[in-house]
């Protein structure tokens, strides 16, 4: 089986940002991640032993030049003692544990110190898609030049509808080459389209070097997952809010709010931060429920909320894309962060569920004990921790009633 992870920035940019904010903030912190499939997937015989030989083969993938030097253009906003790291970083196949059933179930545990384990996560969930793909056979069945087609068809009518758009797919595609192929489609079509949209670049950084575009992304929930486990899931939010200022000082300006909820957000979410943050992302719950409730903060503070970027992320396609950017439209500067739909939609091909998260914490490796800590979205279907973690913290968050 060949390698599939082959460049250092084949990864999303949040995972880089977040590894910068978290060395500068948290150094010695220590965390345990967990792998979830939420489908329950049966996964081939040997799975688990080809995915420990794809995971120890990434100590040999090492940042280059090239790559620092398009992230310097690129993304002014990383200070440059973090390239000093990524140039001596190496990954380490035993920060993860790998095992499968006997009856084909998936189990991919991960402990070690923050600043790097961070960095396996979306690495560890391509690899994982990819490799299914190719021990099921169904690899075979990818048709890439329809699939450039149909990304350039999507672009078509996104670009058309006014839609602000770009790639967020890595973790669950169906392949390097169905994200590059899809990331190829959409640039080159965005470049010469007269609509009113436009397609603003990928997540993955190492694509949006190859076609010359704007890595986008800013933070993930385990940032305030993290902090929740420090300090509690009460004020985590805020301390994110401070953390993330003090390290990028109003660049990334958009905040991901859904981590323990809106109305615990809202809380924590005060005038001085609704000026100092660009924006807000809605990644879980109903689009349009979720604009209105930021609509009306924004107002409670007398900031006009049109102003004010929202980026929406939950489980988009084009369709339900182009319905928000309608009802959006003039209430918000609206943007579309579209993951598996660019990224694995091959007919007949279903892609896989699943995700990593961060289930406990120590702020320094001295700590004799971890801090669990789990997330709850505004979707109950995408809680991730133990059920008596969750529990615990609906009850200290007074969600017992959800």
């Amino acid at each position: 089986m060949r390698q599939i992870i082959t460049h250092f920035t084949d990864d999303d940019l949040y995972k880089f940002t977040m590894c910068c904010a978290v060395i500068d903030n948290y150094p010695r912190a220590q965390v345990k991640y967990t792998f979830v499939d939420r489908d329950n997937t049966v996964y081939p015989p040997g799975f688990g032993l080809e995915l420990e030989r794809q995971i120890a083969l990434l100590e040999n993938v090492t940042v280059t030049e090239e790559e620092i030097a398009f992230m310097k253009r690129r993304c002014p906003y990383i200070p440059v003692w973090f390239y000093t790291f990524l140039k001596g970083f190496r990954y380490d196949r035993r920060q993860v544990k790998v095992a499968q059933s006997s009856d084909g179930h998936l189990s991919v545990e991960f402990e070690g110190p923050w600043s790097s384990t961070i960095l396996l996560e979306v690495k560890v969930l391509a690899i994982i898609s990819e490799l299914y793909y190719e021990m099921t056979g169904l690899s075979r069945q990818l048709d890439y030049d329809a699939y450039f087609s149909k990304a350039r068809e999507k672009a078509y009518r996104l670009i058309n509808a006014g839609c602000y758009f770009s790639d967020f797919g890595t973790r669950r595609r169906a392949s390097f080459q169905a994200q590059d192929t899809a990331v190829r489609a959409m640039a080159e079509y965005s470049a010469s389209a007269g609509g009113p949209g436009r397609f603003t670049g990928t997540s993955n950084v190492y694509l949006a070097m190859k076609y010359d575009l704007t890595p986008i992304g800013t933070m993930a929930h385990e940032l305030i997952c993290a902090l929740a486990g420090i300090y509690g899931p009460q004020m985590a939010n805020h301390i994110a809010m401070r953390t993330w200022t003090s390290t990028f000082r109003g660049a990334l300006g958009t905040f991901l709010y859904d981590t323990y909820g809106w109305e615990i957000f809202s809380l924590n979410f005060s005038e001085d931060f609704a000026n100092m943050f660009k924006g807000l992302r809605v990644d879980s719950g109903n689009n349009r429920d979720e604009l209105d409730k930021i609509i009306a903060k924004y107002n409670s503070f007398g900031i006009d909320a049109s102003t004010k970027q929202v980026v929406f992320s939950n489980a988009l396609n084009t369709d339900t894309a182009i319905e928000l950017q309608r009802y959006a439209t003039g209430k918000c500067l609206p943007s579309y962060g579209i993951g598996t739909h660019f990224t694995n939609d091959f007919p007949g091909i279903k892609h896989l569920n699943i995700v990593i998260k961060l289930i406990a914490v120590k702020i320094t490796e001295s700590w004799t004990f971890y801090n669990e800590t789990c997330k709850l979205s505004e979707d109950p279907d995408k809680y991730t921790g133990r059920p008596e973690v969750v529990r615990r913290f609906k009850e200290t968050l007074h969600l017992m009633n959800d």
